[in-house]
C-alpha cells in the first residue's frame, strides 16, 4: 500500500501523525502550511526563538482546517517535544548547535527525528543516527532538499542495475566566496529570508554541504576539494563529467558533484557495461552515451518533508541518512582577514565558508568541520583570507552541544 493510501487509513482511523516544527522561518512555514493539506497528518507544536514567528505560523494552519485541533506554541522546543501528542519532529532551523539539543531533546522525548538542517548532519549525522537507530528511531534528512532528491535518483537508476558514475545538483545561487549577511541583506529582504541563509547559499557552504550528506548516503566523494562546479545543461553535462582521458575534467568516477546550470534540479549520470543495455538507452533517447544523464528539473524543498514525516511512521524507514562513519566533511576556511583575538563566527557569517573535502583528508590535515563553529570561537592567530582552519587558528568552544557530540562521533568512528 503507497504512503498516501497508507496516510488516508490514519486519517479515517482517527490516529493522525503527530508534528512537533522547530523552526518557523521561511521553510518551516512553508511545510507547516502544507501539512494543512496531507491526510492523516496534523502539525501539534510549532517552537521558534522568536515566538512571533511560530504563533504566525499556527495561525494560518489553523485558518486552513474545517476542524481545529490544539496546537502548542512556544521559544522553548523542549516543551513542544516532550508533548504526548508528537510522534516526529522536523529541525527547520539550520543551525548546528540548536540541531545538536534539538536532537538529543526528540531521543530522550523518544521521538522520530526529520532534518531540513544539513549543517547538523554533515558535522555529527554519524553518531546520531546510531543512536536513533539504537533506540528504534528513524533518523532522517528531508525529501525534497537536494541530496534526499539526488538519492531518490541514485537509488532508482542502482535498482535498475546502471552503474552511477556521478551524483549532484544544480547550484541556485551564484558563487561568491566572501558573501555576508551584509552584502546579501538587501537581496535577502525582497525574497522574505534571512541575510545568513542567503550567505550561506552565495558562499557556497549550503552546496558543499548538500553534497557531503550524498557524499556520507551514497559512499560517493568529491573528484577534489571543493569539487569542480562546472557549468552545463542537461545535454552537456555528461560531456564535462567524464574522465580527464575521456574528454572531460574528473579524475575518478564515484563522485559528487554541483554543476552551474542545471538549477533547480538534481541529476546522476549513468552507465552500462552492457550492449544490449546502452543500445535501449540510446534507443529510448536517454541520451548519446556511453554515459547519460538522469534528471530531475525540481526539488520542492520543505514541501516535500511531510513524505519523509510519513516515510519514518508508516515504514520506520529513513529518506536519506550516513551510511556509517563520514565519508566527506565540509570544513571552514577563511572568507576573510581575521585579527588574532577576534571572535570566529561560524556558517552563514562574516569569517568563515564551508568546503567539501574527503574525511580523510580532514583528519590528515587536521581541519576543523564548519559545523564545530558555534558558541564562542576565538582566533588564536592572524587568519589570512582562504586559509582552511585547524585548531592551531582558532580556539574552539569546548561547552557547546555540538562540540560534545562530534567528540563521541570521533572516538566511534
Amino acid at each position: 500500500m503507497s504512503i498516501y493510501r497508507l496516510l488516508q487509513l490514519r486519517e479515517k482511523e482517527g490516529q493522525s501523525i503527530g508534528v512537533a516544527v522547530i523552526g518557523a522561518g521561511q521553510m518551516g512555514f512553508g511545510m507547516i502550511s502544507q501539512i494543512s493539506r496531507v491526510p492523516g497528518m496534523q502539525v501539534r507544536g510549532v517552537a521558534d526563538i522568536n515566538k512571533q514567528a511560530a504563533e504566525n505560523a499556527v495561525d494560518f494552519y489553523l485558518s486552513q482546517l474545517e476542524q481545529k485541533h490544539p496546537v502548542a506554541v512556544s521559544d522553548d522546543f523542549r516543551q513542544v517535544i516532550q508533548q504526548d501528542s508528537v510522534d516526529v519532529v522536523v529541525d527547520a532551523t539550520g543551525v548546528p548547535e540548536v540541531g545538536a539539543k534539538v536532537a538529543l531533546q526528540a531521543l530522550l522525548a523518544r521521538k522520530h527525528l526529520v532534518l531540513l538542517n544539513v549543517e547538523v548532519d554533515v558535522t555529527i549525522g554519524s553518531i546520531l543516527a546510531k543512536m536513533f537507530t539504537s533506540a528504534n528511531l528513524v533518523y532522517t534528512g528531508s525529501a525534497g532538499d537536494e541530496p534526499a532528491a539526488t538519492l531518490e535518483l541514485f537509488e532508482f537508476a542502482k535498482t535498475m542495475g546502471l552503474d552511477v558514475v556521478v551524483a549532484g545538483k544544480g547550484k541556485n545561487n551564484p558563487f561568491i566566496p566572501t558573501a555576508n549577511p551584509d552584502t546579501c541583506a538587501e537581496e535577502a529582504k525582497r525574497k522574505h529570508m534571512s541575510s545568513h541563509m542567503l550567505a550561506a547559499f552565495q558562499d557556497g557552504t549550503k552546496t558543499m554541504a548538500e553534497m557531503n550528506l550524498l557524499s556520507n548516503a551514497t559512499g560517493f566523494i568529491p573528484d577534489k576539494v571543493g569539487m569542480h562546479g562546472v557549468s552545463a545543461d542537461v545535454k552537456t553535462v555528461g560531456d564535462k563529467l567524464k574522465l580527464t582521458s575521456e574528454g572531460g575534467v574528473l579524475d575518478k568516477y564515484g563522485v559528487v558533484e554541483y554543476v552551474h546550470g542545471l538549477a533547480p534540479g538534481v541529476f546522476v549520470i549513468v552507465h552500462s557495461p552492457l550492449k544490449p543495455v546502452d543500445d535501449e538507452l540510446r534507443y529510448l533517447s536517454v541520451g548519446k552515451g556511453p554515459y547519460y544523464t538522469l534528471y530531475r528539473p525540481y526539488h520542492l524543498a520543505s514541501l516535500e518533508t511531510p513524505i519523509s514525516v510519513a516515510r519514518a511512521i508508516l515504514l520506520n524507514d529513513p529518506t536519506i541518512a550516513p551510511i556509517g562513519g563520514p565519508i566527506s566533511e565540509t570544513v571552514a576556511v577563511a572568507k576573510r582577514n581575521i585579527n588574532a583575538g577576534e571572535r570566529v563566527d561560524g556558517i552563514g557569517g562574516y569569517s568563515v565558508r564551508g568546503v567539501i573535502e574527503t574525511h580523510n583528508d580532514t583528519i590528515a590535515n587536521g581541519h576543523i568541520p564548519i559545523g564545530l563553529i558555534a558558541g564562542h570561537a576565538v582566533a588564536k592567530r592572524n587568519i589570512p583570507e582562504g586559509r582552511f582552519l585547524t585548531t592551531d587558528d582558532i580556539e574552539l568552544d569546548s561547552t557547546t552541544t555540538v562540540w560534545h557530540l562530534r567528540k563521541l562521533q570521533d572516538g566511534l568512528f
